[in-house]
């Protein structure tokens, strides 16, 4: 189930729980899709909204008379707003792409039937009897319990289900042609296509296998459709292991209700022949499809790790006591830290300052030159946002962070990490922290920041008591626990003897966050900002003859003064994007 924190609105994936007996204390809705993109009920949603509560009981009778004449059991709940719900349970469990036919045909027929919830394989949901409703009371059972047992004990067969579709099959073909004239361009498929390194498909094929829908006018069957994701995924260098692995965890719903259609035992033994097909098409094609892959080679100068009354005269010649300096910071950062807000505000500019550190670390220097639209990347935040608190930080008294000197054309701002003089003695004296320092690693974007800072507290411990956890992170005590609540859930963290928290190393941050789309996010985002670098140079190269100075940071340009995004994924593949 997915718990709602603001009263019924939102159902986020990131409140995603394992069903309990005791009723939820927060509103709730039970996916639809299971991991293998198949469902086990038909979940119809009446909406009182549409035409009213009378509209509503008009449908939900006239969809039970049909259920009544071909066979079917079903059911029936109702929400204090006058909504109603009603659930068909199956023997056995349809593919994504019946179950969305089956629904949108109902829905030429009922005009309060709300379609999407069977629209989308990832996040469709529903409330079922026993979730507070936002309005007061609980969704409730329009039918005794044992009755409603009933059903849900002895559900429809295939063959009141082949009844149902056939009954339903004008509509369904109907709905099918209407797909085929919608131009279907859903948002990730609008941005420009980004190369991709080995590991990494096309963004396209990504939704593809995560949410099963396609362009019909382009693939003419689910077949097809499938296909395209194998020989996607082996010409992006996956192995066959990959592709089952996403299949079975829940990361590709979409690619494992393709083959739904075989018996479970059938189900592997299909795509290995599929991948056996897409990796002899690629050995033949291999000549037409080769091409260079630049992605991780910049086209840039090498980092800048120096300020430039330095640079040739006096270079840093013992990178040790950098990386000492540094862990020094690291430790006043841990001590100002305090006086930040609990907000998200105080916690967006914790998350900036560690992207520094990050950045500082790599480079092996105290002086950092990433652009704004870099740190954007590494903190999930706007590059807007982070020009923002980089000049809040700076303009601190005693702050951690200096600007040494402004950005000009495609040269970014460049800051000096600095140790206060008043908390210098203490964090020469604190010990140094283990591990690494980290921004905002992608998984967070989803999980949120309170998150981050609670896991980035236990995995620099061996195990932490919450009221430890409260102490470390400086956040309150409801956001700890929340954090808490949402990082056990997914199983990064448990807890242990003497009730006391740790992480749990065998969950992979990485591929939860592709579980959770993230990576989606972070491309779109890279993408824009490789835009603004483009329109940028081309800017430059007009005017560079006739600007003196290129952009002092009040003009009024569309783009701060820093040069764009890394190439790549994470912090610790960028390079400084200078030309200079």
């Amino acid at each position: 189930m997915r718990l709602s924190r603001d009263a019924g609105k939102t159902y986020p994936q990131k409140y995603e729980r394992n069903l309990t007996e005791a009723l939820p204390s927060f509103p709730a809705a039970v996916r639809i899709f299971g991991k293998d993109g198949t469902c086990a009920a038909i979940f119809l949603d009446f909406d009182s909204s549409v035409a009213g509560v009378d509209w509503v009981q008009a449908d939900v009778r006239a969809v039970q008379s049909w259920l009544h004449s071909v066979g079917g059991r079903w059911i029936e709940d109702f929400s204090p707003n006058g909504g109603r719900h009603v659930y068909i349970p199956l023997a056995q469990r349809v593919t994504f792409s019946e179950a969305r036919d089956l629904v949108e045909a109902l829905g030429t027929r009922y005009r309060t039937l709300d379609k999407t919830p069977h629209q989308n394989l990832l996040h469709g949901c529903m409330r079922t009897p026993g979730s507070p409703h936002k309005r007061g009371g609980h969704q409730e059972l329009a039918m005794s319990l044992s009755m409603a047992y009933d059903v849900a004990r002895r559900p429809n067969t295939a063959k009141t289900w082949a009844a149902m579709t056939k009954d339903l099959a004008s509509e369904i073909k109907a709905v099918r042609a209407l797909r085929q004239e919608e131009s279907f361009t859903p948002d990730t498929l609008e941005a420009p296509v980004i190369d991709q390194p080995v590991g990494r498909m096309s963004r396209s094929m990504q939704v593809l296998a995560q949410t099963g829908l396609y362009d019909t006018n382009r693939y003419s069957s689910d077949s097809d459709a499938r296909q395209a994701v194998i020989v996607s995924a082996a010409a992006a260098g996956l192995q066959l292991v990959d592709v089952e692995r996403r299949m079975l965890q829940g990361t590709w719903p979409g690619l494992a209700s393709f083959y739904a259609r075989y018996a479970a035992k059938h189900r592997l033994p299909a795509l290995r022949r599929d991948w056996h097909n897409g990796v002899q098409y690629l050995s033949k094609n291999k000549a037409s499809g080769d091409r260079t892959n630049n992605v991780r080679r910049s086209p840039t100068s090498q980092p800048t790790t120096q300020p430039p009354a330095l640079q040739g005269t006096n270079p840093i010649s013992n990178p040790d006591a950098e990386h000492r300096f540094i862990r020094t910071w690291r430790n006043a950062l841990r001590i100002r830290e305090v006086n930040y807000h609990k907000s998200r505000t105080g916690m967006a500019r914790r998350m900036v300052l560690r992207s520094l550190g990050e950045a500082a670390h790599m480079t092996g220097s105290r002086f950092v030159e990433f652009g704004v639209r870099s740190i954007a990347v590494a903190t999930g935040l706007d590059h807007t946002t982070v020009a923002m608190h980089l000049r809040k930080l700076r303009a601190e008294k005693d702050p951690l962070v200096t600007l040494v000197e402004e950005g000009r054309g495609t040269k970014g701002d460049l800051y000096m990490l600095t140790v206060p003089e008043e908390l210098k003695s203490a964090a020469e004296d604190a010990s140094w922290q283990k591990g690494k320092v980290h921004a905002l690693r992608p998984v967070f974007r989803e999980l949120g920041l309170p998150a981050a800072f609670v896991y980035e507290a236990l995995e620099h411990s061996p195990a932490m008591p919450t009221s430890e956890v409260v102490r470390v992170t400086g956040l309150s005590r409801s956001a700890v626990n929340e954090a808490l609540e949402v990082l056990a859930a997914w199983n990064l963290i448990t807890r242990g003897a003497a009730r006391a928290w740790f992480t749990v190393a065998a969950t992979s941050l990485k591929q939860l966050a592709e579980h959770f789309g993230v990576l989606e996010a972070v491309a779109s985002q890279i993408q824009r900002y490789r835009n603004d670098r483009i329109i940028w140079r081309e800017w430059l190269a007009k005017n560079i003859n006739t600007v003196v100075e290129l952009l002092s940071p009040d003009d009024d340009y569309p783009w701060d003064t820093f040069e764009g995004p890394p190439d790549e994924w994470s912090l610790s593949d960028m390079a400084f994007i200078r030309t200079g």
